[in-house]
C-alpha cells in the first residue's frame, strides 16, 4: 500500500541526498517512484548523482536555508528563468517540486526531494505529511552514519535493529555516500539489510535504503475508497489500528465505521458518504479498544489529480492515509491544541483579530455550529467582535436586532443566565433540554458552553460556543474549554488595549490632518492617507490644500521624520504654520522660509521634508518650492508622464538660513499633479528610483476622468507598506468662464466715498447688472468708508464678476481686522456698517493680506453672458488684479 501513500502525499519520485564532507556536494543516495520501481526515474527527469553545496539549485537553497521549500509549476518555471546555470535539470512541466532538509540535533546531514505529480503544489496536509516523512528518513540516514560496535564472534549490532545506536557513541563525522567520487552503484530501498559503508580510502558509496524503511516506521496506513459502492481497500496497518482483524474484514467500510465512537460518526460520513467526499479534508476520531480504550486515530484523505468527476459529481475513488494522532499530528492532544491556540493568539493584536482566532480553533475542532464572542463594556452591555457562522439568520433575533454595522450588540438585561454566569466567573456548560431564555437556547439547542474571559481580576468578555444537535461534553473537552478561556480573556483585554491605543492615534492623526478638502473652480483636489502597519498608526506625514483668494490655490505636502506621537505633534505645528503663512499671502519661497525659521527655533531633534505649490487657477500658472522631498509628477493629456525638474532646498529645521528657490512651471486643462510622500515609492524591498518608475506606469495608463480612483489606483497593494503614506493628487481643468476684474484706487479725499460709488455704479452698468446695483452700491460705501476712517495709507477697491458671484474687496494697509458690533443702541451714530453688509452679502469676511488686510464680501447676481466691451472707462479703470502678484 506504499502507492496509495505516496498518491496521498502527491509525490511521484523521491529522492536522498546526503552531504558529503570532502567536497561539499550532496550526493544521490536513495531514489523511489511512486510505484515502487528505484532503477529508473520517472519520464523526462533523472535526479543528478550530486549537487554542489555552494551552488544555486533547489537542493542547495534548501539545505543552506534550513527549512524545507517548496515550488508549484508556475514558481518552478521562475525559478529556471533566474538560476543563471544552476545544478537544476530540466524538470517534465506542469509538476511541482519539494525540498526539505535532514537534520537532527542541529547538524545537517542532507535533504529530501520530491516531485509532484500536479502543477498546483503541496496542499498543506500534503506537506505536513512529508515533513514527519522527512523526520525519519533523518532519523534512518543518522542511524546508518553511526559505526556497528562488534558483537560476539565478530558481528556488528546497532542495539537497535532500524533505530539509532543507543547513545549515539562511535559516531562518525561523515555518512553514507560521502566521499570524492560521484557515487555510482543501484539503489536498494527494497533490500533486508543495509548497505555496505564506503571504504576506507574512500571508494564509491553504495546507495542506502531509506525511503521504504522511512515510512513503515511512520506507523500510517492507507485505503483506498470507491465512494458509489461503499468499498474500501485498506491495508493491514490501517486494520491494526481500527481493531479489525485481515481474516475478519469484508472490505465493507460499515465494517471499519463500527469500531469508532458513535459521536465520532457524523465527522467520518462526511469523508463516506458520497456527496460529501471531497479531497484535502483531515478529521480526528476515536475508536474503542478491545480492552475498552478509547485510541484518537488521525484521517487525512484527498480526491487524486483526476479522480474529481465534476462539481456535485461523486468521485471514482479517495485516497487516505489514517495513524496514530500522536505520529501522524503530534499536536492533536488538548495540551498541544492549547499551546497552538496561545501561539496564535501572541499574534493577533486586535480585537477582531483576537475573535478571528478563537472562532476558527474552536468551532471546527469541536464540531460546533456556532461561535460568537463578545467583550463586556461599561458592565452591562455586549459588543460582539464575531459571529461564526456571520450569516444573522444562523442566530436568534436577540442577537440581530440591534444590528447596526457588521459588529452587533446584545444588550446584557435581556439574558440573564448569561448574565449570572458572568457573575459567577466560571464556564458554565449546559446539555440539550436545558431551559434557557431564547436568546441562548437559540445558540446552542443541543449543547451550549459559556465562557466567561477573565483577565487581571476582571471579565473582558464572554465566548458562547453551541451545538445543534445534543452534545456530551467530555472531561477532555471541559479541560480545553477551561483553558482555552484563560487564554483568550488574557489575549481579549491586551486586544482592547491595543485598539484603544490606535483610536487614539488614528483620532490624533485625523485631527491633525485636514477634515476635508474644498470645492476649487476649475479643478479637483483628492487627498489620501494610510498610516504604517507597524508600530504605533500614526506618524508625520501630512498634506494640505489651501483656499487663497485671487483665484490662487496652495498644495501642501510634506513628512516630519520619523513614526512617533512625536512626529505628528511637530507635523501640526508646521501645517498650522505654513497655511497660516501662505493665507496671509507670501509667496511661496517666503512661506516655505518662514516654515523652515520655525522649525528650527523650536529646538527640535527632528526636520521635515516639504513641497508647495502656488498655482493660478485662472492662468494656469504654477510655483514650486521643495525642501528636501520628493519632486511630483505630471501626466499630460495626452497620457504621458514625466517627474517635473524643480529645484530643491534643504529640509525644513537644518539650516535657519537656507534658500529656498521657486520654479515656475504652466499646466494645460486635463493635466494631473501628484505629490506623494516616500513611504509610497520606497520600503526595504523598493528602491527608489524603481517606485517612482512604477508610479509612472500606474499613472500613465489609468483614466484622468475619475481623480478618485486614480488616487486610489496610485496607492497599489496597501497590506505591504512599511511606512505611513500620504498622497495628494489634483486634476486641473481650468476655468470656463474666466472672471472679469476691475480696480479703483480710493484718494483720500472729502468726496472719496462719492468716487468709489461712481465708479461701481459705471462698472455695473457695462456688465448689464443695473437691477443689482443698489446692493452692491450699499456694501461698496459701507466698505470704503470703514476703510477711510478706521485706516492709513492707500485704500484699493476692486471688483470680481465670475458667474452668478459679483465680488466687492476693499483693501487698506491697516492688519487689524474689522469687528463686528455686539449691540448697537439707537442713539449710536456709527457701527451699524458691518450688520448691513452681512445683511447684504452671501458671504464676507477678512484676509490679511502683504501687511495689511482685505476686507470682502459676495452678492449673488444673476446669470449672465460676459460683455463684449471693455469694462473700464477713463482713468479711472485700472488693470485686472485684485491682489498684488503671487509670483515673480
Amino acid at each position: 500500500m506504499k502507492d496509495q501513500v505516496l498518491v496521498f502525499a502527491g509525490v511521484a519520485l523521491s529522492a536522498v541526498y546526503a552531504l558529503a564532507g570532502k567536497d561539499d556536494k550532496l550526493r544521490l543516495l536513495d531514489l523511489a517512484e511512486r510505484s515502487g520501481r528505484t532503477a529508473s526515474a520517472p519520464s523526462g527527469y533523472g535526479p543528478p548523482e550530486s549537487y554542489a553545496l555552494s551552488g544555486r539549485s533547489p537542493a542547495a537553497d534548501a539545505v543552506r536555508a534550513g527549512r524545507s521549500m517548496w515550488w508549484d509549476a508556475a514558481e518552478l518555471d521562475t525559478y529556471r528563468e533566474t538560476e543563471n546555470g544552476s545544478e537544476t535539470p530540466t524538470l517534465p512541466s506542469g509538476v511541482s517540486l519539494g525540498v526539505l532538509p535532514l537534520a537532527t540535533d542541529g547538524t545537517r546531514l542532507g535533504c529530501l526531494l520530491v516531485v509532484g505529480d500536479t502543477a498546483e503544489g503541496f496542499a498543506p496536509e500534503q506537506r505536513s505529511f512529508l515533513e514527519l516523512y522527512a523526520e525519519e528518513v533523518a532519523a534512518g540516514l543518522e542511524t546508518a552514519a553511526e559505526p556497528i560496535a562488534p558483537g560476539p564472534g565478530g558481528q556488528g549490532t546497532s542495539g537497535r535493529p532500524g533505530g539509532r545506536a543507543p547513545g549515539g557513541e562511535g559516531r562518525q563525522s561523515g555518512v553514507p555516500g560521502r566521499g570524492d567520487s560521484e557515487g555510482a552503484g543501484t539503489s536498494t530501498t527494497d533490500a533486508d539489510g543495509p548497505a555496505p559503508r564506503d571504504g576506507p580510502a574512500g571508494g564509491p558509496a553504495t546507495r542506502r535504503p531509506l525511503l521504504g524503511p522511512a515510512l513503515d516506521r511512520l506507523g500510517v496506513g492507507s485505503f483506498t475508497l470507491a465512494p458509489a459502492s461503499g468499498l474500501i481497500d485498506a491495508d493491514a496497518r490501517v486494520l491494526e489500528l481500527v481493531g479489525v482483524a485481515p481474516d475478519a474484514f469484508d472490505g465493507r467500510v460499515e465494517t471499519l465505521l463500527a469500531q469508532t465512537v458513535p459521536e465520532d460518526l457524523p465527522a467520518l460520513m462526511s469523508v463516506v458518504e458520497p456527496r460529501q467526499a471531497v479531497g484535502g479534508r483531515e478529521l480526528d476520531f476515536r475508536i474503542r479498544c478491545a480492552n475498552g480504550e478509547l485510541r484518537w486515530l488521525r484521517l487525512s484523505c484527498r480526491v487524486p489529480a483526476g479522480g474529481d468527476r465534476g462539481p456535485g459529481r461523486v468521485p471514482e475513488q479517495v485516497l487516505g492515509v489514517v495513524a496514530d494522532a500522536s505520529i501522524l499530528r503530534p499536536v492533536a492532544d488538548e495540551v498541544s491544541r492549547v499551546q497552538r491556540l496561545a501561539a496564535s493568539l501572541a499574534n493577533a493584536l486586535s480585537v477582531r483579530d483576537v475573535s478571528r482566532v478563537v472562532a476558527i480553533a474552536l468551532r471546527e475542532p469541536l464540531g460546533a455550529d456556532r461561535v460568537a464572542l463578545a467583550g463586556l463594556e461599561a458592565a452591562d452591555r455586549l459588543v460582539v467582535t464575531v459571529l461564526d457562522p456571520p450569516e444573522p439568520s444562523a442566530w436568534p433575533e436577540i442577537w440581530r436586532s440591534e444590528w447596526r454595522s457588521e459588529w452587533p450588540d446584545a444588550p446584557l438585561q435581556a439574558l440573564p443566565t448569561l448574565q449570572a454566569a458572568l457573575r459567577e466567573g466560571r464556564p458554565s456548560l449546559w446539555h440539550a433540554g436545558t431551559e434557557l431564555e431564547p436568546g441562548l437556547a437559540g445558540v446552542g439547542p443541543g449543547g451550549l458552553a459559556v465562557l466567561p474571559l477573565l483577565a487581571q481580576g476582571r471579565i473582558a468578555g464572554v465566548c458562547l460556543v453551541g451545538w445543534d444537535e445534543p452534545h456530551e461534553f467530555v472531561p477532555e473537552e471541559r479541560s480545553l474549554l477551561t483553558a482555552t478561556a484563560g487564554l483568550v480573556g488574557q489575549a481579549l483585554m491586551r486586544a482592547q488595549t491595543y485598539d484603544a491605543e490606535q483610536e487614539l492615534a488614528t483620532t490624533l492623526q485625523r485631527s491633525l490632518l485636514p477634515r476635508r478638502l474644498p470645492e476649487l473652480p476649475g479643478c479637483v483636489a483628492v487627498a489620501r492617507y494610510l498610516p504604517a502597519r507597524r508600530g504605533l498608526q500614526v506618524g508625520g506625514d501630512w498634506y494640505d490644500v489651501i483656499s487663497l483668494s485671487d483665484r490662487h490655490v496652495a498644495l501642501v505636502i510634506g513628512d516630519v521624520q520619523g513614526h512617533s506621537a512625536a512626529a505628528a505633534t511637530i507635523m501640526g505645528q508646521i501645517r498650522t504654520a505654513i497655511r497660516a503663512y501662505a493665507v496671509e499671502g507670501h509667496p511661496p519661497d517666503v512661506v516655505v522660509s518662514h516654515a523652515n525659521r520655525l522649525l528650527v527655533g523650536m529646538e527640535t531633534d527632528l526636520f521635515a521634508t516639504c513641497c508647495y505649490v502656488d498655482l493660478d487657477i485662472e492662468e494656469g500658472n504654477a510655483w514650486f518650492v521643495r525642501a528636501g522631498h520628493l519632486p511630483p509628477l505630471l501626466r499630460n493629456p495626452d497620457g504621458t508622464t514625466e517627474e517635473m525638474a524643480i529645484e530643491g532646498g534643504l529640509p525644513l529645521g537644518v539650516v535657519e538660513d537656507a534658500e529656498y528657490p521657486m520654479t515656475a512651471a504652466g499646466l494645460t486643462p486635463g493635466t494631473l499633479l501628484v505629490m506623494a510622500t516616500d513611504g509610497l515609492v520606497e520600503s526595504s524591498s523598493l528602491p527608489l528610483d524603481e517606485g517612482l518608475r512604477r508610479l509612472q506606469q500606474v499613472l500613465s495608463s489609468t483614466d484622468p476622468s475619475d481623480a478618485g480612483h486614480v488616487a486610489d489606483d496610485l496607492l497599489g497593494d496597501r497590506s505591504r507598506r512599511e511606512d505611513d503614506v500620504a498622497l495628494l493628487l489634483m486634476r486641473y481643468d481650468g476655468l470656463k468662464v474666466r472672471p472679469i476684474r476691475v480696480g479703483w484706487t480710493v484718494w483720500r479725499l472729502p468726496d472719496a466715498v462719492m468716487h468709489a460709488r461712481r465708479f461701481t455704479a459705471r462698472t455695473m452698468r457695462s456688465w448689464n447688472l443695473a437691477e443689482e446695483a443698489d446692493v452692491v452700491l450699499l456694501v461698496v460705501s459701507e466698505l470704503v468708508t470703514n476703510a477711510l476712517v478706521h485706516t492709513h495709507g492707500a485704500v484699493r477697491l476692486d471688483l470680481t464678476l465670475a458667474a452668478d458671484r459679483l465680488r466687492v474687496a476693499v483693501s487698506d494697509s491697516s492688519p487689524r481686522a474689522p469687528a463686528k458690533p455686539v449691540i448697537v443702541d439707537w442713539e449710536a451714530t456709527g457701527g451699524r456698517g458691518l450688520l448691513l453688509v452681512e445683511a447684504m452679502s452671501a458671504g464676507w469676511g477678512s484676509v490679511p493680506v502683504s501687511g495689511g488686510k482685505q476686507v470682502w464680501s459676495e452678492i449673488v447676481v444673476p446669470p449672465h453672458e460676459p460683455p463684449g466691451t471693455e469694462t473700464g472707462t477713463g482713468p479711472a479703470a485700472e488693470p485686472l488684479g485684485l491682489l498684488p502678484s503671487r509670483g515673480p
